[in-house]
């Protein structure tokens, strides 16, 4: 009973992603990399920009925060400095999270996880179609 408990208790916390915190950076392909970074939660809200360069220039960039408290992330998106949308999260691990939004058009799921010394994102459909995943690695 005690565990059980805890468990209900540990499922209304706001989620702890100090495992997200950094900088992160794809591998270099073809003049190409992505990189995020992400702040630490302060006043519930963690901070994180994307950033991907193509032949030494910004080709895409994107504002996000992570807004944390009553149990439940929040996870807003702004590419390209367009208006924030909203994903709940629909699903938590030890080292990763699950943000959806299935009014969206594209992506109507976001989730990241820690695998080993890598982070990975991955943006779908809420089905799960149409994925696109990035690996990065913590900057040096």
């Amino acid at each position: 009973m005690l565990g059980m408990m805890v468990l209900l208790a540990a499922a209304g916390a706001a989620p702890n992603l100090a495992w997200l915190e950094g900088e992160w950076c794809t591998k270099p392909a073809n003049g190409r990399q992505t990189c995020e970074l992400w702040g630490p939660a302060r006043g519930g809200t963690m901070l994180g920009t994307s950033q991907t360069v193509r032949d030494g220039k910004t080709r895409d960039f994107e504002y996000m925060r992570i807004e944390l408290g009553d149990g439940v992330a929040i996870f807003y998106g702004s590419p390209r400095g367009a208006p924030a949308v909203p994903f709940r999260e629909s699903g938590r691990e030890a080292r990763g999270i699950t943000f959806a939004n299935p009014g969206h058009d594209y992506p109507q799921r976001i989730r990241y996880w820690r695998r080993g010394d890598e982070l990975i994102a991955e943006t779908a459909l809420a089905d799960g179609t149409r994925p696109m995943r990035w690996v990065f690695k913590r900057a040096r």
